[in-house]
């Protein structure tokens, strides 16, 4: 059944909202909607009292290693974290409190999907799939959609169909889906996009971009018929929006977890 599912966006060390398509390594095309004055941690603790299972922790950059640990500290074996993830790092991370790794850009070098490489980082999880987690964040191109990397500023070669989704998902246990487009804009989720993946996809899947108030949490659940779990960002009042409180966003899990 939908449920909301919260995050922690790290950029800088800090905890922030921003908006997805601009993201780049030129700080002037930055557009920031909210800093926090709190610590990653806070938001750990926040989300440990809600009992808010399936939060995600993104790097977005260098400079956020140390802020990610602290989170996971916070709530070990509960947090899901990503940015900069590879076969290198990625039992580091388990070891460190992630409940699950995210990769996206690690899978595409060059932009194209690498099966040796997805292969690679659940081997070394010790192929344990249910410790892994595929970001396809995505960019709208010819009226359809394909994953994004290197912080949503890159399209990659794979589209995100039926087909698609049947490849990878045995490789993980779940999909988290930025629409990148719509990310930190609050000017509306992608309906299709959810109707789509709520079709496609037979695991668990987190869509991310645009949800503008609590209402978009029943939108969800009606367009995905209940499979799709929404993430709010920059609405929330938590991360400087007057769109969604996050105590309703608790209180609509608490109420839906059982519908």
């Amino acid at each position: 059944m939908t449920r909301f599912r919260p995050c922690i966006d790290l950029h800088a060390g800090q905890v922030k909202q921003i908006v997805g398509g601009t993201l780049s390594t030129k700080e002037s095309d930055l557009k920031i909607n909210y800093v926090s004055k709190h610590p990653a941690e806070y938001f750990a603790k926040l989300y440990r009292d809600a009992s808010l299972l399936g939060a995600h922790v993104i790097m977005l950059g260098p400079g956020n290693e140390e802020a990610a640990k602290a989170a996971l500290a916070a709530w070990p074996g509960h947090l899901q974290v990503g940015g900069g993830i590879t076969n290198a790092n990625a039992k580091e991370w388990i070891e460190a409190g992630a409940e699950r790794v995210i990769i996206t850009s690690f899978l595409f070098p060059n932009g194209q999907f690498s099966l040796e490489r997805l292969q690679s980082v659940l081997a070394s999880l010790g192929n344990d799939k249910s410790k892994l987690v595929i970001d396809l964040s995505c960019r709208r191109k010819d009226d359809t959609w394909f994953v994004a990397m290197n912080k949503w500023q890159t399209i990659t070669e794979m589209e995100i169909t039926k087909e698609s989704i049947i490849m990878l998902e045995p490789y993980c246990s779940e999909f988290l889906i930025h629409a990148a487009d719509n990310e930190g804009l609050q000017q509306g989720i992608d309906t299709e996009l959810v109707t789509m993946l709520a079709e496609w996809c037979s695991i668990p899947v987190t869509y991310a971009g645009g949800a503008r108030t609590v209402e978009d949490l029943d939108l969800v659940k009606k367009c995905s018929n209940g499979k799709v779990d929404l993430t709010i960002g920059s609405a929330l009042d938590i991360f400087g929006g007057n769109g969604a409180k996050f105590d309703d966003c608790v209180r609509w899990n608490q109420v839906n977890a059982s519908s």
